[in-house]
């Protein structure tokens, strides 16, 4: 398709055709639940987030792969929540940002090497944005232990690939508790991810009760909170995470934390790749504000238009494409009387695309439209989503767009790049919704004063 066709008929064509006929405030069974879609920002501002939801159902082979945070629910949500926040602090994420440049400086070298004899060289820049991404979380996440994480990623790449083999096909209860090779597989790949993060969350426990120096990772945070809180409820040892709690959002830092900031930095080469003006904007802001130096914290604040594009690329190619809650009791939604049971659904691409909320050029890239802000573009409606919204809104959103910031103005003191007559538009959703047939992008090496 071309970048600048509208992508909501050819990415979620069934969800496009039932809302075409049946309005936006509309509802159709899945199996014995219905499902209630909801796209009017006012219900989603005034009342979806005091809703009490639970967790859609879902095939329980998806467990195989991650749960924790996003996952939870009532008390147990806070209880997490409240012990893993201290590691998303702007002052922590700020010790990270040596990590964050690490890995994309070797990103960039590999850049180099690649168009330094011809000066320009076509690569497919997504599996490279892959690798860094997972190394970016990596040494944030485990820095004393690299390697391993990056063992651990590869597991998770296996059980990815394994999972979604399975979920192509009708759900039969008890299923998978059949020994089939692919069950076997899973579970084995289950058990080896497991017992190496149990491994690594045992030996940082005894390290920081033994008075080691912390490390200053998402591990090493996240454990020593976890011992605060118990320490302080001595007598309910369950106000802590357990291990296997600990593990689950370790495994959480690691799907969500990568793959989100992978897709948003390839979309955004593709659009900056597309509109060559941009991409200049950004490079000549970039300049201005780090000249020769590595990019720090307060400098990445200070980064106005590169922020307008990150925002309009999440609008316009957004990771999660559909929100899904379940309600736990009868509720009134604005005219709605939603019955316990009942699943709602906040489809979150064509929100962002909708041209009553977003006017006509909704499905344009026009990154001027935030260019005072999210609250003046969307009005102080609901209507931009990329993060979830409401007390639930992603723990990890800062950590995504500082690394976002980071690696893009890496990239665009080193290179100009425009887009390779093979690219080959197809935008498609496999748990993220990411580019089919990869990134083919033309780099140019800037040349130095």
């Amino acid at each position: 398709m071309a970048l600048s066709d509208d992508i909501k008929p050819y990415v979620t064509p069934f969800l496009h055709q039932f809302l075409q006929k049946y309005g936006k405030d509309s509802f159709m069974w899945i199996g014995p639940w219905p499902k209630v879609i909801i796209m009017d920002p006012e219900k989603n501002k005034g009342n979806i987030h005091q809703i009490h939801f639970q967790k859609v159902h879902t095939n329980p082979v998806v467990n195989l792969l991650v749960s924790g945070l996003a996952n939870l629910q009532g008390d147990h949500w806070s209880k997490h929540r409240k012990i893993i926040n201290p590691a998303f602090h702007q002052d922590k994420l700020k010790n990270m940002l040596p990590a964050f440049n690490q890995s994309c400086s070797e990103m960039i070298s590999k850049w180099e090497k690649i168009v330094s004899t011809q000066g320009c060289s076509e690569i497919d820049a997504w599996p490279y944005l892959v690798t860094m991404t997972r190394d970016v979380i990596s040494r944030a996440a485990f820095k004393s232990s690299f390697e391993e994480g990056r063992r651990i990623f590869e597991l998770m790449d296996d059980q990815i690939n394994l999972i979604t083999k399975v979920l192509q096909y009708a759900y039969i209860p008890g299923w998978r508790f059949l020994p089939t090779k692919t069950n076997r597989e899973m579970k084995m790949k289950y058990n080896d991810i497991k017992e190496s993060l149990r491994e690594m969350i045992n030996r940082r426990e005894k390290a920081i009760k033994a008075g080691e120096e912390s490390n200053e990772d998402l591990l090493d945070i996240l454990v020593e909170s976890n011992i605060r809180e118990i320490d302080a409820h001595a007598d309910k040892k369950s106000m802590g995470m357990s291990i296997d709690d600990v593990i689950e959002e370790c495994k959480l830092f690691y799907f969500a934390g990568q793959e989100t900031t992978s897709v948003l930095l390839v979309w955004t080469m593709i659009l900056l790749a597309r509109y060559p003006d941009w991409q200049a904007k950004a490079r000549e802001e970039v300049l201005h504000v780090f000249g020769e130096n590595k990019p720090d914290a307060d400098g990445l604040n200070r980064l106005k238009v590169v922020t307008m594009i990150l925002y309009e690329v999440l609008r316009l190619y957004p990771a999660v494409l559909v929100l899904s809650r379940s309600v736990t009791k009868d509720v009134k939604l604005g005219k709605l009387l939603l019955p316990a049971g009942t699943e709602v659904a906040i489809p979150i691409l064509q929100i962002h695309h909708d041209k009553e909320l977003w006017g006509d050029d909704a499905n344009e890239f026009k990154p001027e439209r935030f260019a005072e802000g999210v609250a003046k573009a969307t009005k102080s409606q609901v209507t931009f989503l990329p993060f979830g919204w409401g007390p639930r809104i992603c723990i990890g959103q800062n950590f995504a767009l500082m690394e976002a910031k980071m690696a893009l103005a890496m990239i665009l003191k080193r290179f100009w790049f425009e887009l390779s007559p093979s690219y080959a538009h197809s935008p498609y959703s496999l748990g993220t919704l990411r580019p089919q047939h990869g990134a083919r992008i033309i780099l140019h090496k800037l040349e130095s004063d």
